[in-house]
């Protein structure tokens, strides 16, 4: 110590470092009470900042009087360039966890605004929080005196060893960012590969896209393979879709009669049903003489892939029963078989995967 130490130094530090727990607690108080009226504002980055700011702020209050009380005692520089060093690689810490979690949070809700989701793509999060987190672990390097010149050289000669030991790692990750960087995907998007998985894109990180089926299942997918993958995404380039139903009739049927009870029926289920579209306009189109039946298609349109199970439920239903009450019939489909001095004669069959045939037998010779 340079002088004896006195009991007024002792009152003076007392004195600094309760200041500092003080304003801690009144900072944090205040910001507490930001905080509740930041959750009302439409824009998710306040929540994020002052969030940030409740960590920081008390961290910084208490080292302010920690630095304070050490300026009042009587230590020797060497002691009292320590304390600065280590208030100081606090403080970094703090900032740098606190910069980490601002800057990912933000690009998190900046994704989620773009992609309309309530998904992540935490593969940016990911990237942009170690960025921030070696930034700081650098600079706190710097102030303790450490030259971060040698260590830098290092992993400029290392990184060509670790990008050959993680080929398959890293081409995920390229792939991953250019996935989402060319926007041919997103989360939330219902897509289907040409393997024959298919479903919405929950995640896309730094190795694997994560894809939740219908069944509620997860499909873990690298991102290389992703991208080298045919793929449908029913997402893009907009959410709704037109779905086709197939239906016949008999050949005594009154066509026009059929095309305005079809567009009755169609123009009730797009009403009355979640998930159609009402300005969508239906058509009804023949194009089929069958076997048994003339063919047309029903085109409807949907609010996203997985609507067009309920739409295809309630229109063949209340189809169906419409038909029934106008008289309209739907005919089965029939297979003849001809049995002639034991070789067996099947003609062409009618409509094989459909139910409800009628099998008529006759024995010659």
């Amino acid at each position: 110590m340079n002088r004896a130490l006195t009991l007024d130094d002792l009152v003076l530090a007392g004195i600094a470092l309760a200041t500092g727990f003080l304003v801690a607690f009144l900072s944090r108080t205040l910001l507490r009470w930001l905080a509740k009226h930041a959750k009302r504002t439409r824009w998710s980055g306040d929540d994020v900042i002052v969030h940030a700011l409740r960590t920081v702020v008390p961290w910084a209050a208490i080292a302010g009087g920690a630095a304070a009380a050490a300026a009042v005692l009587p230590l020797t520089r060497t002691v009292q360039h320590t304390v600065n060093q280590c208030l100081t690689v606090l403080m970094i810490f703090v900032v740098t966890v606190s910069a980490a979690r601002v800057v990912a949070e933000l690009v998190q809700s900046v994704t989620q605004s773009r992609s309309g989701v309530a998904g992540s793509a935490t593969i940016f999060v990911n990237i942009t929080r170690v960025l921030v987190l070696a930034i700081g672990f650098l600079v706190m390097l710097q102030s303790l005196g450490i030259s971060i010149a040698p260590m830098l050289t290092a992993l400029g000669v290392g990184g060509l060893a670790v990008a050959l030991a993680l080929q398959d790692t890293l081409a995920n990750l390229f792939a991953g960012i250019h996935i989402l960087a060319s926007k041919t995907v997103q989360p939330g998007d219902y897509i289907k590969l040409s393997s024959g998985e298919e479903g919405y894109v929950e995640d896309i990180n730094w190795r694997q896209t994560t894809v939740r089926a219908l069944s509620n299942n997860l499909i873990v997918i690298p991102n290389g393979q992703l991208a080298k993958a045919n793929m449908t995404n029913f997402m893009r380039p907009e959410q709704e879709l037109t779905i086709l139903v197939q239906v016949g009739v008999a050949y005594d049927s009154d066509l026009e009669h059929v095309e305005q009870v079809t567009m009755d029926v169609v123009a009730e289920v797009m009403t009355e049903i979640t998930g159609a579209v009402p300005d969508h306009e239906p058509a009804v189109r023949f194009h089929t003489f069958g076997d048994s039946r003339i063919g047309f298609t029903v085109i409807l349109g949907v609010g996203e892939f997985s609507d067009q199970y309920r739409i295809k439920h309630e229109f063949i239903k209340r189809l169906h029963k419409r038909y029934r009450a106008e008289g309209i019939r739907i005919p089965a489909p029939a297979r003849n078989v001809s049995l002639q001095q034991g070789a067996v004669v099947i003609p062409q069959q009618r409509n094989p995967e459909e139910a409800g045939e009628v099998v008529s037998a006759r024995l010659e010779g």
